[in-house]
Protein backbone atom coordinates (compact mmCIF):
# COMPACT_ATOMS: atom_id res chain seq x y z
CA UNK A 1 0.00 0.00 0.00
CA UNK A 2 1.67 3.42 -1.10
CA UNK A 3 2.29 6.31 1.47
CA UNK A 4 -0.30 9.35 0.96
CA UNK A 5 1.33 12.00 -0.48
CA UNK A 6 1.57 15.32 1.72
CA UNK A 7 -0.80 17.84 0.76
CA UNK A 8 0.96 20.88 -0.15
CA UNK A 9 -0.45 24.57 -0.41
CA UNK A 10 1.66 27.58 -1.97
CA UNK A 11 0.02 31.16 -0.92
CA UNK A 12 1.03 33.69 -2.86
CA UNK A 13 1.05 33.05 -6.87
CA UNK A 14 3.50 35.51 -7.75
CA UNK A 15 6.88 35.06 -9.18
CA UNK A 16 8.50 33.50 -6.28
CA UNK A 17 5.49 31.72 -5.06
CA UNK A 18 4.27 30.10 -8.45
CA UNK A 19 7.97 29.12 -9.08
CA UNK A 20 8.50 27.50 -6.28
CA UNK A 21 4.55 25.89 -6.44
CA UNK A 22 5.58 24.42 -10.65
CA UNK A 23 8.18 22.73 -9.56
CA UNK A 24 6.85 21.00 -6.61
CA UNK A 25 4.61 20.03 -8.37
CA UNK A 26 6.30 18.90 -11.28
CA UNK A 27 8.47 16.37 -8.89
CA UNK A 28 5.09 14.73 -8.19
CA UNK A 29 4.17 16.33 -5.19
CA UNK A 30 0.26 17.16 -4.78
CA UNK A 31 -0.03 20.79 -4.93
CA UNK A 32 -2.59 23.90 -4.68
CA UNK A 33 -2.12 26.96 -5.35
CA UNK A 34 -3.70 29.83 -3.65
CA UNK A 35 -3.91 32.98 -6.12
CA UNK A 36 -6.08 35.66 -7.17
CA UNK A 37 -7.19 38.01 -10.18
CA UNK A 38 -6.13 37.61 -14.02
CA UNK A 39 -2.91 35.31 -13.09
CA UNK A 40 -5.79 33.12 -10.89
CA UNK A 41 -7.83 32.37 -13.99
CA UNK A 42 -4.71 32.28 -16.46
CA UNK A 43 -3.68 29.06 -14.61
CA UNK A 44 -6.75 27.67 -14.41
CA UNK A 45 -7.28 27.52 -17.71
CA UNK A 46 -4.02 26.76 -19.21
CA UNK A 47 -1.59 25.55 -16.32
CA UNK A 48 1.30 27.68 -15.24
CA UNK A 49 4.29 28.35 -17.82
CA UNK A 50 7.51 28.45 -16.77
CA UNK A 51 10.44 29.85 -18.43
CA UNK A 52 14.10 29.26 -17.20
CA UNK A 53 16.41 30.54 -20.03
CA UNK A 54 15.90 28.61 -23.54
CA UNK A 55 13.50 26.26 -21.60
CA UNK A 56 9.96 26.63 -21.05
CA UNK A 57 7.41 24.06 -19.46
CA UNK A 58 3.79 23.90 -18.21
CA UNK A 59 2.53 22.70 -15.20
CA UNK A 60 -0.94 21.88 -14.36
CA UNK A 61 -1.95 23.18 -10.95
CA UNK A 62 -4.66 23.46 -8.85
CA UNK A 63 -5.59 26.91 -8.13
CA UNK A 64 -7.63 28.52 -6.37
CA UNK A 65 -8.79 32.04 -4.86
CA UNK A 66 -10.75 30.76 -1.74
CA UNK A 67 -8.15 28.80 0.58
CA UNK A 68 -10.77 27.65 3.43
CA UNK A 69 -11.65 24.76 -0.07
CA UNK A 70 -8.40 22.85 0.27
CA UNK A 71 -9.06 22.24 4.29
CA UNK A 72 -5.75 21.88 6.76
CA UNK A 73 -2.37 21.09 4.74
CA UNK A 74 0.69 19.55 5.88
CA UNK A 75 3.00 22.32 4.35
CA UNK A 76 1.75 26.09 3.61
CA UNK A 77 4.45 27.77 1.54
CA UNK A 78 3.83 31.43 2.60
CA UNK A 79 4.93 33.32 -0.43
CA UNK A 80 3.20 36.70 -0.21
CA UNK A 81 4.50 40.52 1.00
CA UNK A 82 3.59 41.62 4.36
CA UNK A 83 1.41 43.88 3.84
CA UNK A 84 -0.81 41.48 1.83
CA UNK A 85 0.01 39.01 4.53
CA UNK A 86 -1.96 41.02 6.88
CA UNK A 87 -4.71 41.97 4.48
CA UNK A 88 -5.25 38.37 4.12
CA UNK A 89 -4.54 36.37 7.00
CA UNK A 90 -7.60 35.40 8.43
CA UNK A 91 -8.33 34.05 5.60
CA UNK A 92 -5.60 31.36 5.33
CA UNK A 93 -6.41 29.98 9.23
CA UNK A 94 -8.62 27.17 7.81
CA UNK A 95 -5.03 26.12 5.53
CA UNK A 96 -3.24 25.44 9.26
CA UNK A 97 -4.18 22.18 11.44
CA UNK A 98 -2.00 21.13 14.57
CA UNK A 99 0.83 19.23 12.48
CA UNK A 100 0.80 21.89 9.53
CA UNK A 101 4.10 23.22 9.02
CA UNK A 102 4.31 27.03 8.01
CA UNK A 103 7.35 27.99 5.20
CA UNK A 104 7.19 31.72 5.07
CA UNK A 105 9.53 32.64 1.66
CA UNK A 106 9.11 36.28 2.26
CA UNK A 107 10.96 39.41 2.22
CA UNK A 108 11.90 41.40 4.98
CA UNK A 109 11.12 40.19 9.06
CA UNK A 110 8.26 37.64 9.19
CA UNK A 111 5.57 38.15 11.64
CA UNK A 112 7.06 34.97 13.38
CA UNK A 113 11.12 36.54 13.64
CA UNK A 114 11.36 36.20 17.30
CA UNK A 115 10.30 33.01 18.11
CA UNK A 116 13.59 31.22 19.87
CA UNK A 117 15.66 34.37 18.97
CA UNK A 118 18.67 34.69 21.67
CA UNK A 119 18.10 38.23 24.25
CA UNK A 120 14.89 38.61 22.04
CA UNK A 121 12.51 41.16 24.11
CA UNK A 122 8.83 39.43 25.28
CA UNK A 123 7.04 37.56 23.22
CA UNK A 124 4.85 39.35 21.94
CA UNK A 125 3.55 40.42 18.57
CA UNK A 126 5.22 42.79 16.25
CA UNK A 127 3.14 45.37 15.54
CA UNK A 128 4.59 46.55 12.35
CA UNK A 129 4.18 43.01 10.49
CA UNK A 130 1.36 41.54 12.75
CA UNK A 131 -0.86 44.13 14.42
CA UNK A 132 -2.89 42.64 17.26
CA UNK A 133 -1.42 39.61 16.99
CA UNK A 134 -3.78 38.91 13.43
CA UNK A 135 -1.06 36.91 11.34
CA UNK A 136 0.04 34.96 14.27
CA UNK A 137 -3.56 33.95 15.10
CA UNK A 138 -4.10 32.13 11.77
CA UNK A 139 -0.30 30.94 11.03
CA UNK A 140 0.82 30.25 14.56
CA UNK A 141 4.63 30.71 14.78
CA UNK A 142 6.01 27.89 16.80
CA UNK A 143 4.59 25.77 13.55
CA UNK A 144 6.79 27.86 11.26
CA UNK A 145 10.11 28.41 9.31
CA UNK A 146 11.60 30.23 6.85
CA UNK A 147 12.76 30.39 3.63
CA UNK A 148 15.78 33.06 2.09
CA UNK A 149 15.45 33.16 -1.49
CA UNK A 150 18.30 34.19 -3.46
CA UNK A 151 17.24 34.11 -7.15
CA UNK A 152 15.17 36.28 -9.08
CA UNK A 153 12.09 35.77 -11.28
CA UNK A 154 8.91 38.01 -12.41
CA UNK A 155 5.78 37.81 -13.61
CA UNK A 156 6.23 38.02 -17.64
CA UNK A 157 2.07 37.82 -18.04
CA UNK A 158 -0.76 36.27 -16.77
CA UNK A 159 -0.12 32.92 -16.17
CA UNK A 160 4.11 32.83 -16.88
CA UNK A 161 6.49 33.53 -14.68
CA UNK A 162 10.14 34.02 -16.05
CA UNK A 163 12.59 32.92 -14.02
CA UNK A 164 15.99 34.86 -13.89
CA UNK A 165 19.51 34.47 -12.22
CA UNK A 166 20.32 32.20 -9.23
CA UNK A 167 18.34 29.10 -8.02
CA UNK A 168 19.26 29.42 -3.99
CA UNK A 169 17.23 29.03 -0.93
CA UNK A 170 18.30 28.77 2.52
CA UNK A 171 15.73 27.13 4.61
CA UNK A 172 16.01 26.78 8.45
CA UNK A 173 13.28 26.52 11.52
CA UNK A 174 12.25 29.10 14.05
CA UNK A 175 12.69 26.87 17.04
CA UNK A 176 14.59 23.92 17.94
CA UNK A 177 11.13 21.87 17.82
CA UNK A 178 10.72 22.34 14.23
CA UNK A 179 14.28 21.12 13.17
CA UNK A 180 12.56 17.71 11.57
CA UNK A 181 10.16 19.62 10.00
CA UNK A 182 12.43 22.76 8.47
CA UNK A 183 14.56 19.10 6.35
CA UNK A 184 11.56 17.63 5.09
CA UNK A 185 11.00 21.05 3.22
CA UNK A 186 14.46 21.18 2.23
CA UNK A 187 14.31 17.78 0.85
CA UNK A 188 11.14 18.67 -0.64
CA UNK A 189 12.51 21.89 -2.04
CA UNK A 190 15.64 20.17 -3.56
CA UNK A 191 14.25 17.47 -5.82
CA UNK A 192 12.22 20.13 -7.21
CA UNK A 193 15.17 21.58 -8.61
CA UNK A 194 16.43 24.37 -5.83
CA UNK A 195 19.73 25.05 -4.53
CA UNK A 196 19.00 24.54 -0.57
CA UNK A 197 20.76 24.86 1.61
CA UNK A 198 20.54 24.72 5.87
CA UNK A 199 20.30 27.96 8.14
CA UNK A 200 20.64 27.52 11.58
CA UNK A 201 19.28 30.37 13.01
CA UNK A 202 17.18 31.23 9.72
CA UNK A 203 17.09 34.37 11.94
CA UNK A 204 20.62 35.19 11.50
CA UNK A 205 20.05 34.30 7.28
CA UNK A 206 17.05 36.43 7.36
CA UNK A 207 18.97 39.39 8.77
CA UNK A 208 21.67 39.51 6.55
CA UNK A 209 19.63 39.88 3.44
CA UNK A 210 17.40 42.40 5.14
CA UNK A 211 20.73 44.69 5.62
CA UNK A 212 20.84 44.93 1.69
CA UNK A 213 17.05 45.49 1.16
CA UNK A 214 16.36 47.87 4.09
CA UNK A 215 18.44 50.39 2.10
CA UNK A 216 18.91 50.02 -1.39
CA UNK A 217 15.05 49.06 -1.35
CA UNK A 218 13.33 52.21 -0.10
CA UNK A 219 16.31 54.67 -1.07
CA UNK A 220 15.74 53.85 -4.75
CA UNK A 221 11.99 53.89 -4.69
CA UNK A 222 12.17 57.70 -3.15
CA UNK A 223 15.01 58.77 -5.80
CA UNK A 224 14.10 56.35 -8.96
CA UNK A 225 17.69 55.76 -8.73
CA UNK A 226 19.28 51.91 -9.74
CA UNK A 227 21.57 51.07 -7.00
CA UNK A 228 24.86 51.45 -9.04
CA UNK A 229 23.69 55.25 -8.69
CA UNK A 230 22.83 55.06 -4.78
CA UNK A 231 25.61 53.40 -4.44
CA UNK A 232 28.22 55.90 -6.78
CA UNK A 233 26.84 59.28 -4.76
CA UNK A 234 28.78 59.60 -1.64
CA UNK A 235 25.94 61.27 0.58
CA UNK A 236 23.33 57.79 -0.26
CA UNK A 237 26.09 55.97 -0.05
CA UNK A 238 26.87 57.43 3.96
CA UNK A 239 23.18 57.12 4.49
CA UNK A 240 23.17 53.44 3.37
CA UNK A 241 26.39 52.78 5.75
CA UNK A 242 24.84 54.64 8.44
CA UNK A 243 21.65 52.63 8.44
CA UNK A 244 23.51 49.36 7.94
CA UNK A 245 25.64 50.02 11.30
CA UNK A 246 22.15 50.63 12.80
CA UNK A 247 21.03 47.39 11.70
CA UNK A 248 24.46 45.76 12.60
CA UNK A 249 23.79 46.81 16.59
CA UNK A 250 19.94 45.84 16.71
CA UNK A 251 21.13 42.51 15.35
CA UNK A 252 23.79 42.35 17.92
CA UNK A 253 21.28 42.80 20.78
CA UNK A 254 19.27 40.23 19.69
CA UNK A 255 22.19 37.42 19.36
CA UNK A 256 22.50 37.78 15.41
CA UNK A 257 26.17 38.44 14.68
CA UNK A 258 27.07 39.11 10.72
CA UNK A 259 29.86 37.46 9.09
CA UNK A 260 30.42 40.53 6.42
CA UNK A 261 31.84 44.06 6.73
CA UNK A 262 29.70 46.69 5.19
CA UNK A 263 31.63 47.47 2.79
CA UNK A 264 31.92 43.61 2.05
CA UNK A 265 28.21 44.33 1.45
CA UNK A 266 28.56 47.12 -0.47
CA UNK A 267 31.07 45.08 -2.80
CA UNK A 268 28.35 42.30 -3.59
CA UNK A 269 25.77 44.71 -4.31
CA UNK A 270 27.98 47.00 -6.83
CA UNK A 271 28.49 43.34 -8.82
CA UNK A 272 24.86 43.71 -9.51
CA UNK A 273 25.24 46.44 -11.29
CA UNK A 274 22.48 49.17 -12.57
CA UNK A 275 19.64 47.15 -11.58
CA UNK A 276 16.46 48.19 -10.20
CA UNK A 277 15.40 47.37 -6.67
CA UNK A 278 11.77 45.21 -6.20
CA UNK A 279 10.38 48.71 -4.57
CA UNK A 280 11.26 50.76 -7.41
CA UNK A 281 9.63 48.18 -9.92
CA UNK A 282 6.18 48.37 -7.00
CA UNK A 283 6.86 51.75 -7.37
CA UNK A 284 6.51 52.12 -11.38
CA UNK A 285 3.98 49.28 -11.45
CA UNK A 286 1.66 51.43 -9.08
CA UNK A 287 2.08 48.47 -6.24
CA UNK A 288 1.85 49.02 -2.38
CA UNK A 289 5.48 48.89 -0.98
CA UNK A 290 6.94 46.57 1.77
CA UNK A 291 7.39 49.33 4.33
CA UNK A 292 6.69 47.83 7.38
CA UNK A 293 8.75 44.27 6.65
CA UNK A 294 11.81 45.92 5.64
CA UNK A 295 11.67 49.00 7.66
CA UNK A 296 9.05 48.89 10.23
CA UNK A 297 10.14 45.79 11.86
CA UNK A 298 13.67 46.91 12.35
CA UNK A 299 12.43 50.00 13.94
CA UNK A 300 10.30 48.38 15.95
CA UNK A 301 12.98 45.80 16.81
CA UNK A 302 15.67 48.91 17.46
CA UNK A 303 13.13 50.53 20.08
CA UNK A 304 12.39 47.11 21.50
CA UNK A 305 16.20 46.46 22.41
CA UNK A 306 17.29 50.19 23.05
CA UNK A 307 18.91 50.48 20.07
CA UNK A 308 19.38 54.36 18.34
CA UNK A 309 18.66 54.26 14.81
CA UNK A 310 17.91 57.43 13.95
CA UNK A 311 19.03 56.77 10.19
CA UNK A 312 16.52 54.03 9.89
CA UNK A 313 14.01 55.99 11.75
CA UNK A 314 14.11 58.81 9.27
CA UNK A 315 14.32 56.26 6.31
CA UNK A 316 11.02 54.27 7.42
CA UNK A 317 9.17 57.56 8.05
CA UNK A 318 9.84 58.67 4.30
CA UNK A 319 9.29 55.54 3.21
CA UNK A 320 6.00 55.05 4.51
CA UNK A 321 4.92 58.85 3.69
CA UNK A 322 5.75 57.35 -0.01
CA UNK A 323 3.57 54.43 0.17
CA UNK A 324 0.39 56.60 1.22
CA UNK A 325 1.12 59.36 -1.11
CA UNK A 326 1.38 56.42 -3.63
CA UNK A 327 -2.10 54.81 -2.23
CA UNK A 328 -4.23 57.72 -2.16
CA UNK A 329 -2.93 58.34 -5.69
CA UNK A 330 -4.31 55.31 -6.92
CA UNK A 331 -7.94 55.96 -5.05
CA UNK A 332 -7.93 59.09 -7.46
CA UNK A 333 -7.61 57.19 -10.22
Amino acid sequence: MSTPKQTIAVVGGGAIGGLIAARLARAGNAVSLVARGAHLEAIRRDGLTIVEGDARYTQPLHATDNPASLGAQDIVFVCLKGQALVQSAASFAPLVGPNTHIVSAMNGVPWWFLQAVNGAPAAQPLESVDPGGIVSKALPPAQASGCVVHLSSAIAGPGVIRKGNGNGLIVGEGSASMAARAQEARDLLAQAGFDVTAGAPIQADIWAKLWGNMTMNPISALTRSTADVILDDPLTLGLVSAIMAEARAIGEKLGIRLAMTIEERHAITRKLGAFKTSMLQDVEAGRTLEVEALLGAPFELAQRVGVAAPSLGMLYGLARQLDTNLEAARRRV
